[in-house]
């Protein structure tokens, strides 16, 4: 073997294919052997500069399998992804555009329990008083009295300290309640409103409404044995009429299946001194249903 063969076959055990020339290439058929046959159509990168590395099979991620913990790519490569979004597949019969537009349910106010009415009403943003009101006006008292005496709204005072007939006129409501022997925490007192109208104007009729079912509910709870409207704006929107005070008062009337008896406002009291006497004939009148002698 010539040297220059000798260095072809360092060359080609090497992996590194040479030019030889014909003649040479003739007479070094005998340098090959099984193991440089299988290596002779390797090609080292740095003979051909200009050959560029095949890219790495792409691998469908919906053919990868978990091979263990050494698969971290495989296992992670969610990580980053973006979710796919639900299907019909998802919830049968379930439009999910319209899942985050569906409004929230209406509470059932007539099955409330006193702190969760309380909270409802505190809460409650169905009129236009809510942005005006400094606090709600729930009512107070004894959740289990005879008497149940309702108004018509908080005025200032009210509105400011959260309790119902607590100016001028509760004071004088206090004493009525004395001459019968009644303190005022035996009894429990609240409005047909639950907010204060701005500038102690009368309640609008869509007001009232709104405020309904909180006084429905209160009424249902407290089970009173009489009810003392005490005004006209009480009185017409518990009895659904327009009559006079003058005229509604010294008859027993029914607010669903609860007695009922009229009377004024202790703040019209207040102006006309002279129509207590008739105030304190409602009382006893309302005393008397108390006592199952009126009916």
């Amino acid at each position: 073997m010539t040297t220059r063969q000798q260095q072809a076959a360092r060359l080609q055990a090497m992996g590194i294919q040479v030019w030889v020339s014909r003649e040479v290439t003739e007479d070094t058929s005998d340098l090959e052997t099984p193991a440089e046959t299988a290596r002779e159509n390797v090609v080292a990168p740095s003979v051909l500069p200009s050959a560029e590395p095949e890219p790495p099979p792409v691998v469908s991620e919906a053919r990868v399998e978990n091979t263990g913990a050494g698969n971290t790519q495989a296992d992670t490569a969610w990580v980053d992804e973006e979710p796919p979004l639900p299907t019909d597949d998802f919830m049968p019969g379930l439009d999910i555009s319209e899942m985050s537009s569906q409004p929230a349910p209406a509470i059932d106010i007539s099955s409330l329990d006193w702190s969760e009415l309380q909270v409802a009403v505190s809460s409650c943003t169905a009129c236009e008083l809510h942005k005006t009101r400094t606090q709600t006006v729930f009512g107070v008292g004894n959740h289990a009295a005879e008497w149940m005496i309702i108004g018509e709204a908080p005025g200032a005072d009210e509105d400011q300290q959260g309790e119902p007939f607590v100016g001028r006129a509760g004071q004088l409501l206090n004493n009525m309640l004395k001459a019968l022997g009644l303190q005022r925490e035996q009894v429990f007192i609240a409005n047909i409103l639950k907010c204060r109208p701005p500038e102690n104007r009368n309640p609008q009729p869509e007001e009232i409404v709104h405020c309904e079912a909180f006084l429905q509910r209160q009424v249902a709870l407290v089970k009173p044995k009489v009810i003392l409207a005490v005004g006209g704006v009480a009185a017409h929107n518990l009895l659904k009429v327009d009559t006079a005070v003058s005229k509604l008062r010294g008859q027993l009337h029914y607010y669903g299946e609860t007695p009922l008896v009229v009377t004024y406002h202790p703040a019209y009291l207040l102006r006309k001194p002279s129509e207590k006497r008739k105030s304190w004939a409602d009382l006893k009148f309302a005393a008397a249903v108390v006592r199952g002698e009126q009916s």
